[in-house]
């Protein structure tokens, strides 16, 4: 995929740097997050190390290998880091990616994250011309399924016991977005 840097009204979608990893650890460790992504696997805690790692190895390496592309969420105006959102699991042949996203803790219930998705689930499908994007959140999750609904996706159903968490495992809801949704100029 090609580097590129998204823009909203109010975020900046750009890579990861090495200026972001104190930022990604404390955000990415947040229970709140670590509740319903268990980064860097089930059962092992978030450290400083994997959000180095994911910053300066794991981000960039999705886009040169093709898996999908990552970004940096960040305030346009202060400059401050909010969270992360990516394509992951991309199937050329198939048109299809899938979008995945967090927040740290004060960048949560502002419409950040649904900001973010519309952003990026739109460069895919008008300015790279994939035919689906899909969206997966826990079942329980419901600040995540409330980003889908307000983003435009639409819900397809469930897919029971699909995600290992922490403890135990959870149900994903699964959304997509496909071109036919999006209206003149690429909207929902």
């Amino acid at each position: 995929m090609p580097s590129v840097v998204l823009c909203t009204e109010r975020l900046v979608l750009r890579a990861h740097t090495g200026d972001d990893v104190d930022a990604v650890f404390h955000g990415a460790a947040d229970p709140g997050v670590q509740r319903w992504l268990p980064m860097p696997r089930p059962g092992k805690a978030y450290t400083r190390a994997d959000a180095e790692h994911w910053c300066l190895v794991a981000a960039p390496h999705a886009r040169v290998s093709g898996d999908g592309q990552q970004w940096a969420v960040v305030d346009a105006e202060t400059g401050a880091f909010a969270g992360a959102v990516g394509l992951n699991r991309t199937m050329w042949r198939a048109g299809s990616t899938e979008v995945g996203y967090w927040l740290g803790p004060g960048a949560r219930g502002r419409g950040l994250a649904t900001e973010a998705v519309v952003a990026v689930s739109r460069w895919a499908l008008a300015d790279q011309r994939f035919e689906r994007v899909e969206l997966k959140a826990a079942a329980g999750n419901t600040a995540s399924r409330r980003v889908a609904e307000k983003a435009g996706f639409t819900y397809e159903g469930t897919e029971r016991n699909a995600m290992p968490l922490h403890e135990g495992r959870a149900d994903l809801a699964v959304y997509s977005l496909i071109p036919a949704d999006l209206g003149p100029g690429g909207t929902a």
